[in-house]
């Protein structure tokens, strides 16, 4: 497959008709492409809770569109009801998963869009909806193209980049945060070698940045999540680059599940960290990591999901959190489509994000 196919694909967007949401069912990759329109309440909160659509810019979208498909459903006269259901289709959305807060911000904008309009009928209000989940998703896809540039200009041609969890165009809209870069080098000729850590137990890495990678013919390599120290050692990895699902006010960063190990290893070996994310995954009014909240998973994904038969006894128990919070002393910089962001990190976004620091209360 071209690169152009692999960066650009339509993995969310609204179906032909405008009443669904229609998106790539990642659940099901590498083996099976399969692709799903969504409308109900129910299956637009299960894709979200499931896994089918992830990534946390790629939820925001998703989000923005299914709260503009289920306002056309509205049967409210006016405008009051209308919000009221609105709000009520926004706070059942929001509790799908706790801890992306692009899928909260997406979600309190596409509100916040119909409560600007007290003086309007039902009809204008929903069309100016849909503009609003659109402009969401253009925005996700400069976003994207800037991370990547900046991303980019950390490293040079013939670097082994460590990756964990997927950050691509799956995740996105476009070239992606943490796996943007790669794609940006392979369209410039800059040969970059993808170190893809499998991200244990959903194998996001496995799955799907290894078969973004592999498609767009960037040069990669699989490995378990527990050899990261040994390459790392043998002196393969030039840089980490990792996506991010919310980033705090001190720099505190909760990305996939294995990420802070990923960290504190590259830490000790002298290799730069870079965390790679949009600006609207950081949440100026959480005052650090210890303020994030960890979605907690079934332990069934641990003993049963893709093995053919349970890697453990049942009654086993699991502790399965899907996220944790890497330090924000370990991350060399954040990356964002603003700029890019040094420690100590409050300093820094407070100066490239001013009026958003400023008016956001920890």
């Amino acid at each position: 497959m071209e690169l152009e196919q692999v960066t650009h694909v339509d993995n969310v967007r609204l179906s032909d008709d405008g009443r669904a949401v229609r998106i790539l069912d990642q659940s099901l990759l590498p083996n099976e492409t399969v692709y799903l329109e969504l409308s109900t309440p129910e299956a637009l909160y299960e894709a979200i809770a499931s896994l089918r659509v992830r990534g946390a810019p790629a939820i925001g979208i998703f989000a923005a569109y299914a709260l503009y498909v289920l306002a056309l459903q509205s049967e409210a006269p006016h405008y009051a009801p209308f919000l009221a259901e609105c709000q009520r289709h926004r706070d059942y959305l929001n509790a799908s998963r706790p801890t992306a807060v692009n899928l909260r911000h997406a979600l309190d904008r596409m509100v916040a869009v119909a409560a600007a309009m007290p003086c309007m009928d039902v009809p204008s209000i929903q069309a100016a909806m849909k503009e609003a989940a659109l402009a969401i998703h253009r925005e996700d896809i400069a976003m994207c193209r800037a991370i990547s540039e900046y991303g980019l200009s950390l490293v040079k041609a013939g670097d082994g980049i460590l990756t964990h969890c997927n950050a691509g165009p799956l995740a996105t809209s476009r070239y992606g945060t943490g796996l943007g870069p790669l794609f940006l080098a392979k369209e410039r000729g800059i040969i970059l070698h993808a170190w893809c850590d499998e991200t244990r137990p959903l194998l996001q890495g496995a799955r799907l940045t290894t078969y973004e990678l592999q498609r767009a013919g960037v040069d990669c390599t699989l490995i378990c999540d527990n050899m990261a120290s040994l390459v790392m050692k043998e002196g393969k990895i030039n840089a980490c680059f990792v996506g991010c699902d919310r980033v705090a006010r001190n720099g505190d960063t909760a990305n996939k599940i294995g990420t802070s190990g990923v960290a504190i290893l590259a830490k000790h070996y002298g290799i730069p960290f870079y965390v790679l994310g949009p600006s609207s995954t950081i949440d100026f009014s959480c005052p650090d990591g210890d303020h994030i909240p960890i979605e907690q998973r079934s332990g069934a994904e641990i003993k049963e999901t893709f093995f053919a038969a349970p890697s453990a006894l049942p009654e086993v128990k699991c502790y399965n959190p899907a996220f944790d919070v890497t330090d924000h002393s370990l991350i060399t910089a954040i990356v964002t489509e603003k700029g890019i962001c040094y420690p100590p990190f409050d300093e820094s976004f407070a100066r490239l994000f001013g009026p958003c620091w400023k008016e956001a209360t920890p």
